[in-house]
């Protein structure tokens, strides 16, 4: 801390309380985020990708029909290249098939897209699931 004398500026040795509370609240929360990063990496168990998909909305476009969903991975290890396939299907027959990549889909945690599709899915079935992935 800086004190003033007679247009002077002397520098006080003896630290204020409050830096000392500073110090102290600081060192705190870093040995506390140190431990919890470090229990985490020691103790929780890395299980490959678990991917699912849940479809949000289907809506009318000028290209066709725009199907959102999300696509969910549960486990604590992120995919890469992610790769979605989404399907109209009139019973056992593929009307129409496209697919979507995903750079990634971190652990536990969504992303959302959308496939394109020519034909109505409002008379047909729509089938959209995680076909692969490759690890980072």
């Amino acid at each position: 801390m800086t004190r003033s004398e007679q247009g002077r500026h002397r520098e006080r040795h003896d630290p204020h309380w409050i830096e000392w509370l500073t110090g102290i609240v600081s060192a705190i929360l870093i040995v506390t985020m140190l431990g919890w990063v470090g229990w985490e990496a020691f103790t929780r168990e890395a299980t490959p990708p678990d991917l699912s998909v849940t479809v949000l909305t289907t809506e009318k476009t000028r290209a066709g029909y725009r199907v959102s969903f999300d696509i969910y991975n549960t486990a604590t290890t992120t995919a890469a290249a992610v790769t979605v396939v989404g399907r109209l299907m009139d019973g056992d027959r593929v009307i129409e098939e496209n697919h979507v990549i995903f750079d990634y889909v971190a652990a536990e945690s969504k992303a959302t897209g959308a496939i394109l599709f020519d034909s109505d899915p409002a008379g047909y079935t729509v089938a959209i699931r995680p076909a692969g992935y490759t690890d980072p």
